[in-house]
């Protein structure tokens, strides 16, 4: 086994510059969810040559790819997310989950006749809010894989993903537009609908559990003073522990919508982002695994506290773990007191710290496919 993981670390370390390299590449031009046209044909290159056999736009989706090497019965998937959040670029670190992942993935292919492996890597757009994976299961990815893998960066080492489930909405008011000074009794006012769903939300939130989470931005209120606006829209988030107690949530927030629309008399559309993303449910012996692989490279676990919550924010990968045995923990790259969606985050997001998380990431996640394939796994399973 030992003799494995070097050769699957040297494999890594042969790539090193050229998976700095992608990385530098996708934090310069970051591309937001669905629109990650460039990062999907950039991502893949490294894998097309070493030996993957690579199929873009997979399963219908424009910005999603599957690649894989080797045919052994063992399937191993690393997934690699590559979009970006509006306005803040890569202040989520993902450039660093797809070179992290390619490499992970390159380090198994090393060893994957030895094991009886399938590598296989899955390129999974629209993390953020869009669902991507989502809509891949829907279609059939993922199945019959062994285990799923990917790790996050974070401002510290957090081995386990305790994410909340969460539920993505668009919410509009119509309402009618008017002179404001002159006729404004002749006016709905759309932008009022969203003040007093606000509020509603605002008192709402002293009878929620205090793990629940109700969050979003108005993302248009009108466009002239003068005019009461007629169009008001918004992104909306509610998040809770599970999926079981945010389908037990969700209709008390969209009854404050609701309460918008009566006060003011404007029409309310609620349209979902995607599903609602799940829970994450951890394989605990991959788990192991990965924590005593990044500890034998250095690495240092952070205690729970603040500084180790980035672990609680929501992903489709949870959906993923509902599916197929899969672990998503977080690499650190030392940016403290900067933390994920900031813009000095993304500033960590390149240079020496982020570099080392990035190979170190890749080879504690390929190492974790080496332990999943080894006899001693074989003898449990």
């Amino acid at each position: 086994m030992s003799a494995l993981k070097e050769a699957a670390r040297k494999a890594v370390d042969r790539h090193a510059g050229q998976l700095i390299a992608l990385s530098e590449q996708l934090h310069a031009d970051p591309e937001t969810a669905w629109e990650e046209h460039r990062a999907a044909a950039a991502v893949p290159q490294l894998l097309d040559r070493a030996g993957f056999a690579v199929t873009s736009s997979y399963l219908g989706l424009d910005t999603a790819f599957h690649a894989s090497f080797g045919s052994g019965p063992r399937r191993i998937a690393l997934c690699a997310e590559y979009d970006a959040l509006p306005g803040l670029g890569h202040a989520c670190g993902h450039n660093l989950i797809a070179a992290s992942s390619i490499g992970a993935a390159l380090g198994l292919a090393e060893v994957a006749d030895d094991l009886g492996l399938t590598v296989e890597v899955y390129g999974t757009p629209a993390e953020e809010g869009g669902g991507g994976k989502i809509e891949l299961l829907d279609r059939g990815a993922f199945a019959g894989v062994d285990l799923a893998m990917m790790a996050h960066p974070a401002p510290v080492d957090v081995a386990e993903a305790q994410p909340f489930a969460v539920s993505h909405s668009k919410v509009a008011y119509t309402g009618k537009s008017a002179h404001a000074a002159a006729y404004p009794e002749a006016g709905v006012n759309a932008a009022d609908a969203f003040t007093v769903a606000q509020v509603a939300i605002g008192l709402l939130r002293q009878q929620l559990p205090s793990s629940a989470r109700v969050h979003g931005v108005v993302t248009h209120a009108g466009d002239a003073p003068n005019a009461i606006p007629e169009r008001a829209t918004g992104r909306w988030y509610v998040r809770a522990e599970t999926l079981a107690e945010l389908a037990e949530l969700e209709p008390r927030v969209m009854r404050a919508f609701e309460a918008g629309a009566l006060a003011t008399g404007c029409d309310l559309e609620i349209e979902p982002e995607s599903k609602p993303y799940a829970e994450f449910r951890a394989d605990e012996t991959a788990l192991a695994h990965y924590r005593a692989n990044a500890l034998d490279l250095g690495r240092e676990f952070a205690p729970p506290g603040q500084a180790a919550r980035m672990n609680r924010a929501s992903t489709d990968m949870g959906n993923v773990s509902q599916v197929v045995p899969a672990i998503h923990p977080y690499i650190g790259i030392g940016s403290l007191p900067a933390t994920n969606h900031q813009h000095e985050f993304a500033a960590y997001c390149v240079g020496s710290a982020a570099e080392r998380a990035l190979l170190d990431a890749a080879v504690a996640l390929a190492w974790t496919g080496v332990d999943r394939a080894g006899p001693s796994e074989e003898a449990t399973t």
